[in-house]
């Protein structure tokens, strides 16, 4: 079908480094030891068996002997491979610790470097002004909280209160003047009782 789908995309691959290398060869190293230790555990068994089986069976003991010195030869080289492998183990952790030292000094490099960049950008006159302006602002506030929190005399509290009383007076709609003058309805409920009162002693008086 060609390419109907388009390029296969190749993923990214990490850049091995001589350091990757000479570890995976150190392990390579460790494992073919280590199968080397198991080929002579097995034939030391075995040499030791074939041994005790000919004297068992009675037979003379120089081939017995002979088993046994080559088991003992085979037995040295098993303190020699363990020391070799105890070397690699040694060395292979060094060269990992290593690289991670190594990637730690990049990171405190990269650290450095933008450090650099953000004072560059910011000087030490500016981060002292920037303090002082802060110090300034919370002055500045605490005094506004003192006042805030009852810090005023009484005379202070006084003309608070009467130009509280002064905004609220301009702010209210202007009210129309209460008339003191008596209505004519009140005048009149006034004068018939008086008449009333006066009907009865007119009566008696004719």
């Amino acid at each position: 079908m060609g390419n109907l789908f388009g390029k296969k995309k190749t993923s990214p691959t990490s850049k091995v480094t001589e350091q990757d290398k000479a570890v995976l060869q150190l392990k390579q190293q460790r494992d073919k030891l280590k199968e080397y230790q198991k080929k002579i555990n097995f034939q030391i068994g075995k040499d030791r068996q074939v041994a005790k089986q000919l004297l068992t069976d009675g037979r003379k003991s120089e081939k017995a002997k002979l088993l046994l010195r080559k088991k003992k030869f085979q037995e040295s080289l098993l303190e020699k491979t363990d020391g070799q492998l105890e070397n690699i183990g040694q060395m292979v952790h060094d060269l990992e610790f290593a690289q991670i030292e190594n990637e730690v000094i990049k990171g405190l490099k990269i650290g450095n470097e933008s450090l650099k960049k953000i004072h560059e950008l910011l000087s030490l006159e500016d981060v002292e002004k920037i303090m002082e302006d802060t110090r300034d602002a919370v002055e500045y506030q605490n005094e506004i909280d003192s006042l805030l929190s009852g810090g005023l005399t009484d005379e202070d509290e006084d003309d608070v209160l009467a130009e509280l009383d002064e905004i609220v007076k301009l702010s209210l709609p202007e009210m129309p003047e209460v008339p003191t003058d008596e209505l004519p309805e009140e005048k009149q409920r006034e004068k018939a009782p008086k008449q009333k009162r006066n009907e009865p002693e007119a009566m008696l008086a004719s």
